[in-house]
């Protein structure tokens, strides 16, 4: 059964980056761009056809792919090259297939939720265990609206406790709302000592849940996802400050391992498959998120590089020569592939080396 899990995690990640280098191809035909190359996967090609302008290949490793346009790192003087393109067109151009996979994790999410979620999750404190610390004027209150904690806004349901984990001191400044008015509660003792009838520490308190609609699933669908957003700057910001690690860190190998290990854990081949669909909806938007990321090579840094060229150009009257950031960006792409590569054996040796 892992067997089948691997390959739908395979065909989720080709989806993925399918839709990402769409966008940048449907853009790039829409402003007028000529696109040379439109490929998934990348190394040899196993298929490979010229339509039109357009080559279209199926390439052998499935880490990335690409969407080659006419002038993209040097001098042109073919009119529609894409450093021909005005500013704003070769803006949507690099942005699009960020966006592409931002949609495609909203729309995984969307899905998910209307069609398993029977009631939407809140953030209203309806129940406190007795003589709980945190349960006063000062602290908690049933009927509270948890707002934020330790100054993050609380999206979902699932953030309150994520938050509270984050912290090993066990006081927390939090933001309610009680009685129509926002408060700041500060220095909260919270801590997981309570245990349930089943076995499990908590924190002691539950929350509510809402009736499932149109308003409430695209609610719920939207702060899930910018929710995903978050946790990729708190795991990039955990890396900065040494709170996580190169171990902590995984590829595509690493991914489909873990994609497969949960789906194969599943109850039913159903659950299975809904659980890879979640964790593929996270990987959406994380894919988005990084890719803006301002380093040369990324879709990010390009815009960055975009940006100042010109400005650069408005102030000098002068136009650069594009082949310089052609270089700084076929650099990083060298300095990401070998760190992929990286990675990639240390997700191997993880799996078979224990």
């Amino acid at each position: 059964m892992i067997v089948f899990y691997v390959l739908l995690a395979i065909l989720l990640f080709g989806v993925l980056i399918l839709v990402h280098e769409f966008g940048h191809f449907f853009t790039a035909k829409l402003s007028g761009v000529q696109v040379n190359e439109f490929s998934l996967f990348m190394g040899p090609a196993i298929w490979k056809k010229q339509k039109g302008e357009t080559l279209y290949a199926l390439r052998t490793i499935p880490i990335g792919g690409y969407c080659a346009m006419e002038g993209e790192d040097g001098e042109s003087d073919n009119p529609r090259a894409f450093t021909n393109a005005k500013i704003w067109k070769r803006l949507i151009i690099l942005a699009a297939g960020s966006a592409m996979n931002f949609l495609t994790g909203l729309l995984i999410m969307a899905l998910l939720i209307t069609f398993t979620a029977e009631v939407i999750p809140g953030k209203t404190v309806t129940e406190i265990v007795p003589d709980r610390p945190f349960a006063s004027a000062q602290g908690l209150q049933i009927g509270d609206e948890i707002v934020s904690i330790d100054g993050e806004h609380v999206y979902i349901q699932g953030d309150i406790t994520m938050l509270l984990d984050r912290d090993a001191d066990g006081r927390h400044d939090l933001t309610v709302i009680r009685d129509g008015e926002k408060l700041e509660l500060k220095n909260v003792p919270m801590q997981r000592d309570y245990v349930d009838e089943y076995g499990a520490a908590r924190y002691g308190f539950s929350t509510d849940v809402r009736d499932r609609s149109v308003g409430s699933v695209l609610s719920y669908t939207w702060n899930q996802c910018i929710d995903f957003v978050r946790l990729v700057r708190l795991g990039l910001t955990d890396l900065f400050t040494g709170r996580a690690g190169i171990k902590d860190m995984s590829g595509p190998v690493g991914i489909i391992s873990v994609v497969a290990e949960q789906g194969a854990q599943s109850e039913s081949v159903g659950i299975g498959v809904l659980n890879v669909l979640n964790l593929f909806a996270f990987i959406a938007i994380n894919l988005a998120v990084m890719n803006l990321l301002p380093i040369p090579a990324l879709d990010g840094g390009r815009i960055v590089c975009l940006l100042v060229t010109a400005a650069i150009e408005k102030i000098t009257r002068r136009k650069l020569n594009p082949k310089y950031e052609g270089y700084l960006h076929a650099g990083f792409m060298v300095l990401l592939l070998a760190f992929m590569a990286f990675i990639t054996f240390k997700d191997v040796f993880q799996i078979f080396g224990g």
